[in-house]
Parts: structure tokens; C-alpha cells; sequence
């Protein structure tokens, strides 16, 4: 019998920020503070570092592109780069003023869309390398972005949350920038345009957004806190459907006297057939969620240390947990070994929801 969970060899050296499978394989990508992004194989028990790429300061973010040759990288560098995983090749696509949080790569619309802690995001046109990305000014830091086939999702500092309609930007974008001369081997400006947001919400959770994913049925998303919840929302903005959202307690251990300690929900990731979804809390722990049913599926064991980001194969067969010191014991730098990836293959009904059949 396989073993269910095995742990990658060869793990980063400092705290991982982002974990991310390759569209259509079991490829991993693993963006680290210690200024590296990681390509792994994890087609096998123990899994394959394939190769390391060096960038000038701590990866904050990493994504693939349409394939498994092309990747994205961000971080605090204040770059986004283009990363030819064949050939190692780097090319700056932009540049922000400040450290850049979060990629997402938009395969429908073409588009990387980068948020910096500069409070702007950066619009770049994959298809037409030629034009210069765009920018969007936002009214508070980002700290989580996600996004479906027809929507993105934008949650910043002061508990707002913007949604924008992907077509809408991906064309204002294009439509208010024209071919660069600039040469590709040098950053382009950001242009700055102005688009609306779809709608404009305030989160339903109190505390600062840690971490936001959007529905696979582009239904709605998740959102979690620092203060162990998380929220679910739906996009129909009918009365109906926003009676529907919800928030919940979760990722909380009792201590000694049996007192709630609460630690911040890192991560979260849908299952993309499913539509149930993962979260990794300050406390080393992973849970599965059925979202409709507002269910716990399964609790795993506990990990050694926090859980910083996970994430589901294309698939849906495989979960990826990343672990890292998160600071909650009060010690701080990052020992020897407690930085580590772990691959679980998932049972044909592991992530499935109570109710599905």
C-alpha cells in the first residue's frame, strides 16, 4: 500500500512563501525567503528537485503560466519576473516601488495581474509582450489576491475587498496602452489607468485578511483572518445569495487551562473538481471544508510547525502542505529542519463534500 504523505527532499533553507502545481502535471513550484524559487517533481515518493532559480531578494510569490515552461515570480525585490523554467532565463515584466505580495496568471484572459504592497496592481499582457503592463491604484495594501475564469479578487489592508470583472480589465488594460520600444531586456513603466471594481465589499471577518481563494464553479471565495476564521461569500449580489454568506472559528487549540488560543489561517485552496477547500493555520494543523454544507470533512495530523501555504494538483489527486516557522511559539529564526514540504495523496473520497454523491 503507497504511503499516503511523503515529504520532499531538499527543502528551502528559510520559511516558504507560496507552493504552486504546474496546470497539467505534478510539478511544484516553491517560492522561499531565502531568495530562491524551488521546481520539484513530485511524481514519485520523496519527490525530485528539478532546479533552483536565484533572485536578488526573499520570493514572496510564484505561478505558472499556461504550461510547464513558463513561470512568474515576485517578491521583495519590487520586480515581476518572467522565468523560463527550461533555461533559467529571467525577464523583468515590471517593476513596483514596493515589495510585491501576490501573481496570479489569468489563462482565459492572457494576463498576470501583480499586487504590491504599493497599494497598485500590475496588468501584463502575456500575448502581446510588445505593450507595456498597466497599473490600477487601490485605496489600501493588498495582502491576498485570487481569481476565476471571469472574476478577480483583491483583499487589502482596512478590511476592503474589491472585485473587478476580468474581461473588463484585461480589455481597459489593453485598450490604454500601445507597443513599447523599449528593449525587452529592460523593466517597462507601469501605465496608469483607471477601472472600476465590479463591486466593492467590506470583509465579513474583523481582523486583517490573511489569505483569499476563489470558488473552481466561480461561485464566490473564501476568505481568513489572523484571528482564526474564515469567511465564505458568494459573487450574485442578490439579497438571496448574500443571506447565504457566513463565517466560522476555526484553527484554535486549547492550552493547559484550557483557554482558546487563536492562531491566523495562512492559507487556503479549493479543490478544483470538488469545490471543497483546504486551510493551514498557525497551529500546524490542516482541515478540509465543505463550503455549501459548512462542514468540517477531516482534520490531519499536526504538523511540526506552521502551516504557511498549501495547495491542490490540477488533478485534484494531490494536496501539497508547505510548513515554516511562524513565530506564534515566540521564538525567533528558522532552525534546521523545521522548514519542509509534505505531498499527501488524496483518497478518491478524501476531499469530497458530505452531501456529494
Amino acid at each position: 500500500m503507497a504511503t499516503p504523505q511523503y515529504e520532499l527532499s531538499d527543502p528551502p533553507s528559510d520559511a516558504i512563501s507560496a507552493i504552486k502545481f504546474a496546470p497539467a502535471s505534478l510539478q511544484l513550484l516553491v517560492a522561499s525567503w531565502d531568495k530562491n524559487v524551488y521546481l520539484y517533481d513530485t511524481s514519485e515518493s520523496g519527490g525530485k528537485l528539478l532546479r533552483t532559480y536565484q533572485h536578488r531578494a526573499p520570493v514572496l510569490d510564484a505561478c505558472f503560466g499556461d504550461n510547464d515552461e513558463d513561470a512568474y515570480t515576485a517578491g521583495l525585490d519590487w520586480d515581476v519576473r518572467r522565468l523560463n523554467l527550461s533555461s533559467g532565463d529571467q525577464t523583468v515584466l515590471s517593476s513596483h516601488t514596493a515589495g510585491v505580495k501576490s501573481l496570479v496568471h489569468s489563462s482565459q484572459h492572457q494576463i498576470l495581474v501583480s499586487a504590491s504592497w504599493d497599494s497598485n496592481l500590475n496588468i501584463h499582457h502575456l500575448s502581446s509582450p510588445s505593450y507595456p503592463p498597466t497599473s490600477i491604484t487601490l485605496p489600501s495594501k493588498p495582502f491576498s489576491i485570487s481569481l476565476t475564469a471571469t472574476k478577480l479578487v483583491v483583499a487589502m489592508a482596512s478590511r476592503a475587498l474589491h472585485i473587478y470583472d476580468l474581461a473588463s480589465l484585461a480589455s481597459a488594460s489593453s485598450s490604454s496602452s500601445s507597443p513599447s520600444q523599449t528593449a525587452d531586456s529592460q523593466p517597462r513603466t507601469a501605465t496608469p489607468i483607471s477601472v472600476e471594481p465590479w463591486q466593492r465589499r467590506e470583509s465579513s471577518l474583523k481582523f486583517m485578511t490573511r489569505a483569499v481563494a476563489c470558488m473552481p464553479n466561480d461561485a464566490g471565495y473564501a476568505s481568513s483572518s489572523i484571528e482564526g476564521r474564515v469567511a465564505v461569500e458568494w459573487f450574485d449580489p442578490s439579497p438571496e445569495s448574500q443571506a447565504r454568506k457566513y463565517a466560522f472559528k476555526c484553527h484554535r487549540q486549547a492550552n493547559e487551562e484550557g483557554v482558546d488560543v487563536v492562531y491566523p489561517v495562512n492559507a487556503l485552496a479549493f479543490h478544483p473538481v470538488h469545490g471543497t477547500f483546504a486551510s493551514g493555520g498557525g497551529d500546524g494543523f490542516v482541515a478540509l471544508w465543505d463550503g455549501v454544507a459548512k462542514r468540517r470533512i477531516r482534520q490531519y495530523q499536526r504538523y511540526a510547525s506552521s502551516v504557511s501555504a498549501v495547495a491542490f494538483s490540477g488533478d485534484g489527486k494531490f494536496l501539497a502542505v508547505a510548513i515554516s516557522p511562524g513565530f506564534e511559539d515566540g521564538r525567533e529564526g528558522v532552525g534546521e529542519g523545521v522548514v519542509k514540504v509534505f505531498v499527501r495523496t488524496l483518497g478518491e473520497n478524501e476531499a469530497k463534500g458530505k452531501g456529494m454523491k
